[in-house]
């Protein structure tokens, strides 16, 4: 029989109830040294976009050159977008050039954005927004020499959602239990014992790994607030009398309970997480009772709904006891192996909509310098189409956005568009990551605050690579 551990059993009781909704609810570890930053107030916001997101259809080249090598390669795409149509989203002139600071270290190449990024364009403009070229999986720097000789140390599971996803989060393929957000912060905990770990690592999306730590469990957030038992939220189970407020207290109080002696350990631990959780919900809505309600705007999707509750919750902050905070969302549909041309615009219109929306609220609320928000993606995709679609591939492309981030400018590789060339694999054009995810990690590390010795903890292949600072922050660190 396999040996299930008390704490496994607790990650792993979504069936039970309300305490495993929330993840559970860990106290923190003192056995680390104290060393990560901690002053001030600084959150990280993960977007994942979930089935891959096309790099290639996301951050388009614009020097002519460039452009058509790339619609040469995607013919059969481009005409699905009737690129040469004056009206045409991927027509050369309709595009959105960004005009990069570091233009100059770009070999006289230029890139642009499509129409439906319009609002990431400006944020770009403003110096907000900044681009990652070609970053991705890797256990070392690789070649495409190393891989057609078979010596390559690649990472495991290549091309697949699943592992992919989780390699991304935790560097391990789909079973990983421990994420690099999680353990950003594990470590900012044990700098801080006194501070409450339960609102640290938030999710407005599902539980995936990446906010999971040696002593983190995600708290789960959405659009209604901190969830509740069905017993206390819903009128259908208890009627709504003044006898039926009472039983209702009642069955709290019981749950709220974290004393009650049980023989069996793992009914203890669900025990104490179900108080833990419903006292967390309590205080998370107490804090909101004292704020006003955000001027800000957002969308009704389901990915601007996810943005609007970051910016709620980190409105609470000041109430909630916790300096540092990384929080986690996702968007899926980017898996466009077909009906690429129908499909992608829409995803990009509402990422950039619910993005620019999260800044004008954290700029509301004073908070923009103090929060980081950076995209990641299952992978990217071939340069190779379908026709109307493309494959899954493997280095992308992403932004960072943030008072802090040294914007207007493009960071890392974007190679051109030759599938023959040493930036691609020998089939299918996949690009061959020039920057790793552990590298994209550390430079979010030591703005979030964590120390060389930390990061080197947390990102296990960091050091085989030379560079840990990508450079997209500010100096001064704001």
């Amino acid at each position: 029989m396999a040996n299930l551990s008390r704490r496994h059993f607790m990650a792993g009781s979504g069936a039970l109830g309300f305490a495993a909704s929330l993840g559970a609810l860990s106290s923190i570890g003192a056995s680390r040294a104290w060393a990560a930053n901690t002053s001030g107030y600084k959150a990280l916001v993960c977007v994942f976009l979930k089935g891959g997101m096309d790099h290639a259809d996301t951050i388009l080249p614009y020097d002519q050159a460039s452009y058509d090598e790339l619609a040469a390669v995607r013919s059969g795409l481009f005409g699905s977008y009737n690129a040469t149509a004056s009206d045409s989203s991927r027509n050369r002139a309709n595009l959105l050039q960004l005009n990069a600071e570091n233009a100059a270290s770009l070999g006289g190449r230029s890139f642009a954005l499509p129409p439906e990024l319009a609002p990431l364009h400006d944020m770009f403009d403003a110096g907000d927004l900044a681009v990652l070229g070609n970053v991705g999986p890797l256990i070392e720097p690789t070649t495409r020499a190393q891989m057609e000789n078979k010596t390559a140390i690649l990472p495991k599971r290549l091309f697949s959602h699943n592992d992919q996803q989780s390699t991304w989060m935790s560097f391990g393929v789909e079973g990983q239990r421990v994420g690099w957000g999680g353990r950003f912060i594990d470590a900012s905990l044990a700098s801080s014992p006194g501070i409450d770990a339960r609102f640290a690592a938030i999710s407005a999306s599902s539980n995936d790994v990446f906010l999971s730590g040696g002593n983190t469990q995600p708290f789960r957030v959405s659009s209604g607030g901190a969830p509740q038992p069905t017993l206390l939220r819903s009128r259908n189970y208890i009627g709504g009398s003044s006898e039926d407020d009472e039983a209702r207290e009642r069955i709290r109080a019981f749950l709220a309970r974290g004393d009650v002696s049980d023989g069996n350990i793992f009914a203890q631990d669900l025990r104490a997480a179900n108080a833990d959780s419903i006292e967390a919900s309590e205080r998370l809505r107490t804090a909101q009772d004292n704020v006003s309600e955000l001027a800000t705007l957002f969308g009704d999707d389901p990915f601007s709904k996810q943005m609007k509750t970051v910016a709620e919750t980190i409105q609470l902050q000041p109430y909630l006891n916790v300096p540092r905070q990384i929080f986690y969302v996702s968007s899926g549909g980017f898996d466009t192996h077909s009906g690429q041309v129908n499909s992608l615009g829409g995803r990009h219109s509402g990422l950039a909509a619910a993005m620019s929306s999260f800044k004008s609220a954290m700029q509301e609320l004073n908070r923009w310098n103090d929060v980081t928000v950076f995209t990641m993606s299952d992978f990217g995709r071939t340069l190779n189409d379908n026709g109307d679609g493309t494959d899954h591939g493997w280095g992308g492309h992403h932004f960072i956005a943030g008072g802090g981030v040294q914007g207007r400018r493009i960071y890392g590789d974007l190679p051109g568009s030759d599938i023959d060339s040493a930036s691609y694999t020998p089939s299918r054009g996949r690009l061959i990551p020039s920057v790793s995810v552990e590298q994209y990690a550390a430079t979010l590390g030591q703005w979030f605050g964590l120390t060389n010795s930390e990061l080197n903890s947390a990102l296990p292949n960091l050091q085989n690579f030379d560079n840990r600072d990508l450079g997209f922050f500010n100096a001064s660190g704001v």
